[in-house]
């Protein structure tokens, strides 16, 4: 059974209040049929954000330990900018009078998704463009992506995650980092050929931005979230995902009117 089915099966059980127990159970043994991968990374004061972001991720605690009632309780505060670690890019983020982060409805962050690999590629040369030929060859070999597909792109750049200078290309802040960010993205070509050919619903890599570490006018993320497509940006662990079969459920904090925002991204496989 296909991960779309098995949601879609879902949703009608759960709406059937007559039989709710035979419901549940039928639901949790089509969810034991395969098993969920965490596409995100953790949030603390090591992740990585873009240079004009120095503070990044503070986490403040303000109580942890044992109350004058004698029972445990722990309490924090964090501040974060929207975009950093595994983040949703809303399309109002490059494209005025477009979703808000709170818009973004949830057809659009959930579906079946694909995952592209161009590692090969990618990891010979920082500022590769992921080109339309790298996705139709990837279709002859695995079928055309179908209308509504999630698309994710796997340039091997997950593996440098916690080393910022490879990950980005430099560990320099500020405007003379921006100037030195080098890393594979989504060519402009590509991304009109997807959403105009493919329609697809979303798009996620797994480095810091879908335009590559160079680009000047983030043409990508303006073709992209033009159309209201959103995009999810250092995406974790695709490598653990086929090239088809997965189900992705992408749901990022919902704040309104936010540009994006931190967002735990999953996977279901079938086993």
């Amino acid at each position: 059974m296909k991960p779309v089915t098995v949601f879609a099966l879902l949703l009608l059980l759960m709406s059937c209040d007559s039989a709710v127990k035979q419901d549940d159970k039928n639901a949790a043994a089509l969810l034991a049929e395969g098993r969920w991968v965490d596409l995100s990374y953790a949030f603390s004061d090591s992740t990585p954000y873009w240079p004009n972001n120095p503070e990044g991720f503070r986490l403040d605690i303000e109580a942890n330990g044992i109350t004058e009632g004698g029972f445990f309780y722990s309490s924090n505060s964090f501040c974060a900018p929207e975009h950093g670690g595994t983040h949703l890019d809303a399309p109002v983020h490059f494209a005025e009078g477009k979703q808000t982060a709170e818009q973004v409805p949830l057809e659009s962050l959930t579906g079946a998704a694909v995952v592209i690999d161009v590692s090969a590629k990618a990891l010979k040369n920082e500022d590769y463009l992921i080109s339309v030929k790298d996705v139709e060859d990837w279709e002859k070999e695995h079928g055309a992506l179908q209308d509504g597909t999630i698309v994710l792109f796997r340039t091997g750049y997950g593996q440098f995650y916690t080393d910022r200078k490879k990950y980005f290309g430099t560990d320099k802040k500020g405007s003379e980092g921006i100037a030195l960010l080098h890393f594979p993205g989504i060519g402009p070509a590509t991304a009109e050929w997807l959403a105009a050919k493919r329609k697809i619903k979303a798009v996620g890599i797994d480095t810091p931005s879908i335009d590559y570490g160079q680009s000047k006018d983030f043409k990508t993320h303006q073709l992209l979230l033009g159309k209201n497509i959103p995009a999810f940006e250092n995406v974790a662990n695709l490598d653990k995902l086929a090239a088809r079969g997965a189900y992705v459920v992408a749901l990022p904090m919902k704040i309104k009117n936010g540009s994006g925002g931190p967002l735990r991204i999953i996977a279901w496989l079938k086993n």
